[in-house]
């Protein structure tokens, strides 16, 4: 699709974890690790991510609110189970410590810094305050908003987290661009806000025509392309 910068935004909005951070990388790496000492395969990996990913989001949709440091547990402890692997202490808080230790994609850091010579750069993220610190900071790039699940008790896709943030940046949906590569959290959220999205598309999957418009980049060089025109 075209992308518009009519109206021009104020403030660029990101998910973190798999558009700023190594989400998948880092996870497919534990997991894979804890398979070989089950002797398991370890093609099996991207699956069990598959399921936790499944846990979570409904976790993240039960209420009341829950931390997300809890449902990393609660959530890994579940998948491990459905794929016949008895959870120990260990792997869940193995799989929960990767978390904050994810850093940048590598054009992230250079891409972020382009983008701040034109606009203020805020992260909206499915995490609690602690735990999203320690991945911002090994980005390395100064974010002037950081609007968690913890603060605004909700989880995206819920317009809730983003309703939030919009009044404390200040700002109308209309002066933000949502950069993200979740479909089903951020690209569907956009939709049903009426929020301009850029579709971070890093494993080359199939997006939903249910929840366009939204722009396709392959990274966030792309989507820095978008935004700072020649």
């Amino acid at each position: 699709m075209t992308f518009l910068l009519e109206p021009a935004p104020k403030i660029i909005t990101f998910d973190c974890y798999g558009t700023l951070v190594q989400w998948y990388e880092v996870l497919l790496r534990e997991i894979r690790s804890i398979l070989d000492d089950q002797g398991r395969d370890g093609s099996e990996a991207g699956r069990l991510l598959d399921t936790f990913s499944q846990h979570s989001r409904r976790l993240e949709a039960e209420r009341p609110h829950r931390l997300y440091k809890d449902i990393l547990r609660t959530g890994f402890r579940a998948a491990l189970q459905e794929h016949a692997i008895a959870p120990s202490e260990g792997m869940v808080e193995r799989l929960a410590a990767a978390i904050p230790t994810m850093g940048p994609h590598p054009e992230v850091p250079g891409a972020l810094r382009r983008l701040r010579e034109g606009y203020k750069l805020a992260i909206f993220t499915n995490s609690d305050e602690d735990l999203i610190a320690r991945n911002v900071a090994r980005i390395g790039v100064p974010f002037d908003y950081v609007i968690t699940a913890e603060r605004a008790g909700a989880y995206k896709p819920s317009r809730q987290i983003f309703e939030y943030a919009y009044r404390m940046m200040g700002v109308t949906k209309e002066e933000t661009v949502h950069v993200a590569m979740g479909m089903f959290l951020d690209m569907k959220a956009c939709h049903e806000l009426g929020v301009r999205g850029i579709w971070v598309n890093r494993l080359g999957q199939v997006g939903n025509p249910e929840w366009l418009p939204y722009a396709e980049v392959p990274d966030l060089d792309g989507a820095a392309a978008l935004l700072l025109p020649p």
